[in-house]
């Protein structure tokens, strides 16, 4: 069987790949593997606004309880409210139904441990094998201990956003924010955070439905935000994805802010503040070469990983890192939480600008992009490494690193979520690396395909 879990927990089509029959399972697994030492299991367990959270939740809830575990549902609230709120409240696990920034169709199950962390391969691969073994070995309790279910959504909201406003140590008086939340998770605690800390609110795509969640907003889709910003004349405009883990800003002038420009700018404020660890930041692959050239000048160092934020993490923990993150808004701040934080980010940057005295314009110009392009190419999913495999394929990777003569890269990387493969290209010419990326997604495409 193949792998379950990919680079952010289980994930697929609702109701086809991702059925209540394996949400069933994997919350019985994550159970018995997750408070297999407590005598008394706890899980928290929250979504994001996707239709298909409450038939997932219905059946997640039923595996937790039918292996004596209690489930403490906190219904729709941001993926690192539960990272958060796990530890707090001295739960075993907490889970969160959600496909973040993805289309509705979509959703997905991702564990956190007691500590709030993501979960380990080897702990993602226990839980798979006790589904894959039909749950052997593993005791049924009847009768009264059987797992309870309880609700506790307005505190834990509450609990959250506080916790969110206390990582900075001043008010955001006399700021203009402009809020895209994405008709997601962030529709409540980005909004009341902002303010209760006293910002000047103005909020688009925070009216969820159940199927408008990521749809043309949000930081997947930051154009109307762009326009936005500009037309209410704000000072800054910060764009969610759908389970709020992420975060991309806009500066005054409707410019869009990627991650590489925050966790440079972060970068810079901790380091000046004396707070940044090692003076180091850890990035991915995938994170534009003028972040380096710009933190390198700066006496910050880079550190590269995989792409994915559990790599990110990973590292981080080990080397004793306080900041990284990736291009998508995806910023890790160890100081105050375990995974990428939406609205910590928003907040840190907001604060930035109004301690600087400077526009979010001219704290991010330090950094100058070289010209990047990223194109999708559709591949079936057992025909991910295609790339590595093809001669052709690879001939023409090769040719196109020979033609950037050191001065740009090729980079070409299987999407652990989605049928596809990223290609991506940087350079010196943007038209030519457009070109060349096209023409190399194209050929994965067919090779892959026919």
């Amino acid at each position: 069987m193949h792998r379950m879990f990919g680079t952010d927990g289980v994930r697929g089509i609702a109701n086809k790949e991702l059925t209540c029959e394996l949400a069933y399972k994997l919350g019985k697994a994550g159970a018995c593997v997750l408070t297999e030492v407590s005598k008394s299991p706890k899980i928290l367990v929250g979504m994001d606004t996707r239709i298909s959270g409450d038939m997932l939740e219905s059946a997640l809830v039923s595996g937790i309880l039918s292996v004596g575990a209690k489930a403490v549902c906190v219904d729709v609230i941001p993926t690192p409210a539960i990272a958060y709120l796990t530890k707090k409240y001295g739960a075993d696990a907490g889970v969160v139904i959600s496909a973040s920034h993805n289309p509705v169709e979509y959703n997905g199950i991702k564990f956190f441990n007691g500590e709030g962390y993501k979960l380990s391969d080897e702990l993602e691969d226990k839980i798979q094998n006790l589904i894959e073994n039909d749950f052997q070995g593993i005791n049924i309790p009847v009768g009264e201990n059987i797992g309870r279910k309880t609700i506790k959504s307005k505190k834990a909201l509450t609990d959250y956003i506080e916790f969110a406003k206390s990582t900075i140590d001043m008010d955001l008086k006399g700021l203009k924010v402009a809020l895209d939340c994405a008709n997601g998770a962030s529709s409540i605690t980005s909004v009341k955070a902002f303010k209760e800390l006293g910002a000047s609110v103005y909020v688009i795509n925070n009216d969820p439905d159940g199927v408008n969640i990521n749809k043309n907003c949000g930081s997947t889709h930051p154009e109307e935000l762009m326009d936005y910003v500009v037309k209410k004349n704000c000072d800054l405009g910060l764009a969610f994805d759908g389970d709020a883990d992420r975060c991309l800003a806009v500066d005054e002038k409707g410019n869009l802010i990627s991650g590489d420009f925050t966790i440079a700018i972060v970068g810079r404020y901790l380091k000046n503040k004396g707070k940044l660890n090692k003076n180091s930041v850890v990035v991915t692959v995938m994170s534009n070469l003028g972040l380096d050239i710009a933190l390198n000048k700066e006496g910050i160092k880079t550190v590269k990983t995989k792409v994915g934020d559990r790599y990110v993490l990973e590292e981080m923990k080990k080397q004793g890192y306080v900041l990284g993150g990736e291009q998508s808004g995806h910023i890790i701040m160890l100081d105050y939480n375990t995974t990428g934080d939406g609205l910590v980010t928003a907040l840190k940057l907001s604060s930035i600008v109004k301690e600087s005295g400077k526009t979010l314009s001219e704290l991010a110009s330090f950094v100058k992009e070289l010209p990047q392009v990223l194109v999708n190419a559709k591949v079936p999913n057992d025909k991910k490494d295609i790339y590595m495999k093809d001669k052709q394929i690879m001939s023409e990777i090769k040719k196109m690193e020979e033609r950037l003569d050191g001065c740009g890269r090729v980079l070409i990387r299987p999407s652990g979520t989605e049928p596809l493969v990223r290609v991506m290209l940087e350079g010196k010419d943007q038209s030519e690396i457009d070109k060349m990326a096209t023409s190399l997604a194209k050929l994965i495409e067919e090779k892959a395909n026919c």
